[in-house]
């Protein structure tokens, strides 16, 4: 299959909302905000990064990534997701090559590193892993990880920004 990463443009947005929505319809551990919390990290200015897949002139896959608060004041550091692909194009490659593009951009652009909440099995295989004493509160530790891409990891407790309390 032929896909091209691009970041999003301002013709993308009613696409990605529709990806992000249809992404999570089924997936458990949700409350289904995903496609606000794009909208409300796109308003506010935080979308460090943004990108899609598109396949056929379709937008069929997106990606976020926004800055993140650490507790002990660590600079650079970012929170990716949501990252969204229409169910009949997961299993086949998209969100991975979402991933890899995604974590490029931010290193790209000096980011100290990235955390990310998610099934640890699938986010392992680019790299994220559980740090001891980095902590997203009320979350098992075991589904939030993260990645350095210079220094060592920061320390302490992680707050997503604001637009991941959007509920419309």
């Amino acid at each position: 299959m032929n896909i091209t990463l691009r970041n999003e443009s301002p013709a993308d947005i009613e696409q990605i909302h529709s990806v992000t929505e249809q992404a999570f319809l089924d997936a458990p551990h949700t409350d289904h905000t995903e496609q606000f919390i794009v909208k409300a990290l796109r308003d506010a200015g935080a979308l460090t990064v943004s990108l899609v897949a598109e396949h056929a002139s379709a937008v069929i896959g997106h990606v976020a990534i926004s800055p993140v608060r650490i507790g002990d004041g660590a600079a650079n550091w970012y929170g990716l997701g949501p990252i969204s692909v229409l169910p009949a194009y997961q299993d086949k490659g998209v969100g991975a090559q979402l991933m890899e593009a995604a974590l490029a951009a931010v290193a790209a652009k000096g980011a100290a590193g990235c955390v990310v909440l998610g099934d640890p099995g699938y986010y392992s295989r680019f790299g994220f892993t559980v740090v001891d004493g980095l902590v997203l509160p009320g979350v098992p530790a075991e589904y939030f990880q993260a990645l350095a891409f210079t220094g060592g990891f920061a320390q302490g407790e992680v707050s997503y920004h604001q637009a991941f309390s959007a509920q419309a």
